[in-house]
């Protein structure tokens, strides 16, 4: 059969709001897929829907779709969201509301099921990570535009391939090979160059987004519409592979791909094979993410500036605890944080000054807000010489707790609702397998020895790193057998703790995937209850892997 040209244009709710007009004008597509949510989204999502029953879905997408419906129907290109949210019955009805308006005649449909909430009392949200056959009933039913709600982001892409390409729920292997590539797309322009570890190497200000020609054997080539900027090639790949996964198994609700088959290969100017894949029966569970309110946030950051900066820390510490001691209102957590971003002989006062970050957390908004506020302020003329904040805090803001649970498959009920009323109900799969750890893989022989220099690890390395739930993930590659020989040995575990001192009382766990060259670490709970709790400075762990590459290794000389 013909090749599926899949592309995406929306990476997380608020990325670039030209990016679908972009895909529509600047090449053929056959489908054009949106990725919206995220574990913060959904929390977003649900505070929407406390205050208005009927929101909960992107509000961005209809504005989209506002100017590009019709360029979408006359073209011939199908979308598929999963901008639906916790509301995708409300948005398909919004996006016949618009097509009406607009005279465009398109047919649209959704599907639903993966909410859960009802079943976690005390959630905000509560949906299982459906997989993408009821999108492939949509579209074979004849929709042009097909919403959810919570699916996987990769089924953005199997569901359209198994729909054009009439594959059956047990087509593994064809089916790893979509959800790798829906994987390399999801995240939009990442795979073209965004956030690129060498971005000096042929990055652009404003990346085209990604596409991917799919083939009837599962196999694909990434690549991006002509004079679009950024780049693809093996390294821009690899990284979007390395993002937020783990070991050499990538379980999902439609098939388990094995990432340790991967290939990875050159076809061209910006264009990237990809094949190879197997894939496995998919665990006899759904992942659920459920999503609680945790209570209330604030923050205040002193500026500390110039001589003694620990002693001037320790100073208005101790203010601070005096103060909570007596108002007899201390927050239940209380944290602190010094960044030592100040210079000796700084020739500017920025650079002279380090930044002491207090973050406060207790069930009740009063005591993160007036609370704090008033302490902060009444040490205005009363503590450290050059005492100033950037900004006094406010009254204190609600954060979201994230959990991942999971639930039997045949506790959801997986519904397409077609875009003429009917509701077809999408089976479970039948066949599964429990996840299990895949046997280490024999390592290349180490590199002889020989001279050695002391550098950073981002001379040789590339990292790419992410958050899924309170954990985080630093996937680290190189780009020559000779690199990987080295690395494959060098950077263990107990070296990565030792690079990353944050991680040192932490669980970890380090894949190696030789087919990319690359290590993957798993990092338990450096990122507390998730990133809407916004336990640490990077809560989403996006910086982890570039601060690891600034980390200074003895590196052969030979790789230099």
């Amino acid at each position: 059969m013909s090749v599926l040209r899949v592309g995406n244009a929306s990476g997380f709710y608020g990325d670039r709001f030209d990016a679908m007009r972009e895909m529509l004008t600047g090449g053929p597509l056959d489908v054009l897929t949106g990725d919206y949510l995220a574990e913060l989204t959904m929390l977003i999502l649900g505070r929407d829907r406390l205050k208005d029953p009927g929101a909960g879905y992107a509000r961005t997408f209809l504005r989209q779709l506002e100017e590009c419906l019709g360029l979408a129907h006359d073209r011939g290109v199908k979308i598929v969201s999963n901008a639906g949210g916790l509301n995708p019955a409300g948005l398909a009805h919004a996006v016949r509301a618009l097509a009406d308006r607009l005279g465009v005649p398109v047919r649209v449909a959704h599907v639903e099921g993966d909410d859960l909430t009802a079943a976690h009392p005390g959630a905000l949200a509560a949906h299982a990570y459906l997989g993408g056959f009821g999108i492939a009933e949509c579209l074979r039913a004849g929709a042009d535009v097909v919403v959810t709600g919570r699916v996987t982001d990769a089924a953005l892409v199997t569901g359209p391939a198994a729909a054009h390409f009439g594959w059956a729920p047990t087509e593994y292997d064809r089916l790893a090979g979509a959800v790798v590539a829906g994987h390399v797309l999801e995240c939009g322009a990442q795979a073209t160059g965004g956030n690129y570890a060498f971005f000096g190497e042929g990055g652009a200000p404003r990346p085209g987004f990604p596409l991917a020609e799919l083939h009837e054997d599962g196999s694909c080539v990434v690549t991006k519409h002509p004079g679009t900027g950024g780049l693809v090639d093996v390294g821009t790949v690899t990284a979007q592979l390395l993002y937020e996964t783990a070991g050499a198994r990538y379980a999902g609700p439609d098939t388990t791909a094995r990432l340790d088959t991967v290939r990875l290969t050159r076809d061209g100017p910006d264009r990237v094979r990809i094949d190879g894949v197997r894939g496995e029966a998919p665990p006899p569970e759904l992942k659920v993410g459920v999503n609680r309110l945790g209570g209330f946030r604030n923050e205040v950051v002193f500026v500390l500036t110039g001589l003694e900066i620990p002693a001037k820390a320790a100073l208005v510490r101790q203010q601070m605890r005096d103060f909570f001691a007596a108002s007899g209102s201390r927050p239940a957590e209380v944290s602190w944080h010094l960044a030592r971003t100040d210079r000796p002989d700084a020739a500017t006062e920025e650079t002279a000054s380090a930044l002491l970050r207090l973050v406060v957390r207790d069930p009740e908004q009063e005591k993160v807000g007036r609370v704090l506020s008033a302490a902060a302020v009444e040490l205005a003329l009363s503590s450290y010489p050059g005492f100033h904040v950037p900004a006094p805090p406010g009254k204190g803001t609600p954060y979201g707790v994230f959990e991942a649970a999971r639930v039997p498959r045949d506790a959801v009920d997986h519904v397409a609702v077609l875009h003429d009323g009917r509701r077809v109900p999408v089976a479970p799969a039948q066949d599964t397998a429990v996840l299990t750890e895949v046997p280490e893989p024999p390592l290349p022989e180490p590199l002889p020895p020989g001279p050695v220099r002391r550098a950073p690890l981002g001379l040789v390395a590339g990292a790419r790193s992410g958050d899924k739930g309170g954990d985080a993930n630093v996937g680290v590659w190189v780009r020559t057998d000779d690199a990987w020989r080295w690395l494959a040995h060098e950077l263990t575990t107990d070296r990565f703790r030792e690079l990353i001192p944050e991680a040192r009382d932490l669980p970890v766990t380090r894949h190696p995937l030789p087919g990319l060259r690359a290590v993957n670490f798993v990092v338990e709970g450096i990122l507390g209850e998730g990133v809407a709790a916004r336990h640490r400075f990077d809560p989403q762990a996006k910086a982890l892997g570039e601060w690891l590459r600034a980390r200074h290794m003895d590196i052969p000389e030979v790789l230099l």
